[in-house]
């Protein structure tokens, strides 16, 4: 650990903010980059994030807070890169410092727009950082929760085996158990792929579509996160552990979720620009279906759930019909 002495957050929303809570417990300090310096100037004055997870105080005489990404680049060795996926290639293009030698853990449970690829993929093709110092953080962990202290869980994913189990050292508090695993691309695409589902599960919720057919989608959905991550990469993976199975559950039912909530929304008709407009949040299973769905045209994996959800989010199609249509297809 002490070769990564130096740790900094990279965001500011509520994952970011539960991130740097659980990390404020195995360091001393910690370096943050926030983009807005008002927002900066007001946590520094409250000790709380003045837009996320108000019930999580913080010991801001122990962060290093900056708005230029560079700085905190520059004055840190393990980046845990938590910002939405709509926004991560326009604020990592500002890096201009070498990355070639930096550790960073992905947080985001997305991919990048319109090029359809995973955050690690990404982060190595654009700065040339290796797999091995690559990571990334799935599982079911809502951002409130943690914030609350309650019992969760995280899996910490690196080609390197023996590297994942160094990071996760950083996540390990006596709220918050880790385990480890080499498959990052599995995990990378169920990460993003839940949320496809959670949006599913929202808008069924709000056709008045019970428990039961919930069991059946949540059931298919992991099932198509299989498919496509063998698709994708095919080596062993048991899919119900909690880094897969665990987190479609908790984005499908929680009242935290806010890709449940998206889809709630707009299977009560509300219109997808709307729906963005009253939440005020990111709600990644959005960007997540597109991306999806055009990676899938190359591999034309059996996915009728996202297919149905791109029908309805993209095509304007009336989610009523579509998910009617998709109950034929489920089992």
């Amino acid at each position: 650990m002490e070769m990564f002495r130096r740790i900094a957050i990279l965001g500011s929303g509520s994952w970011a903010t539960a991130l740097a809570k659980i990390v404020m417990q195995n360091r001393t300090e910690i370096n943050w980059f926030i983009r807005r310096q008002e927002v900066i100037d007001e946590f520094i004055s409250t000790g709380k994030n003045p837009s996320y997870l108000a019930a999580a105080e913080f010991d801001v005489s122990r962060i290093h807070f900056s708005a230029d990404i560079n700085q905190t680049v520059a004055q840190s060795d393990v980046l845990i890169l938590a910002i939405p996926s709509p926004y991560v290639k326009q604020t990592l293009n500002k890096i201009r410092r070498d990355m070639t030698h930096k550790v960073v853990i992905s947080a985001v449970k997305g991919m990048i727009p319109d090029e359809n690829v995973i955050i690690t993929d990404y982060l190595h093709d654009r700065f040339g950082i290796a797999y091995e110092q690559l990571g990334v953080i799935a599982g079911p962990c809502h951002a409130e929760e943690i914030a609350l202290e309650r019992l969760s869980y995280l899996t910490i994913g690196c080609e390197n085996w023996q590297n994942a189990e160094v990071w996760a050292k950083l996540f390990q508090t006596e709220y918050v158990h880790t385990t480890v695993s080499s498959d990052v691309i599995g995990l990378e695409y169920s990460s993003v792929m839940k949320n496809i589902y959670a949006i599913a599960a929202g808008m069924c919720q709000a056709l008045h579509y019970g428990d039961n057919f919930q069991a059946v989608l949540l059931s298919n959905a992991i099932q198509e996160i299989q498919r496509f991550a063998t698709a994708m990469s095919n080596v062993p993976r048991d899919i119900t552990a909690s880094g897969y199975l665990g987190d479609v559950l908790v984005t499908g039912y929680s009242q935290f979720s806010r890709n449940r909530q998206f889809g709630q929304m707009l299977g009560l008709g509300y219109s997808v620009k709307a729906a963005q407009m009253e939440m005020e949040m990111v709600a990644e299973g959005y960007y997540g279906t597109k991306a999806i769905y055009e990676a899938n045209r190359r591999m034309q994996v059996s996915l009728p759930i996202v297919d149905a959800m791109y029908e309805i989010l993209y095509n304007k199609q009336k989610a009523k019909p579509i998910i009617k249509s998709l109950t034929s297809k489920l089992q």
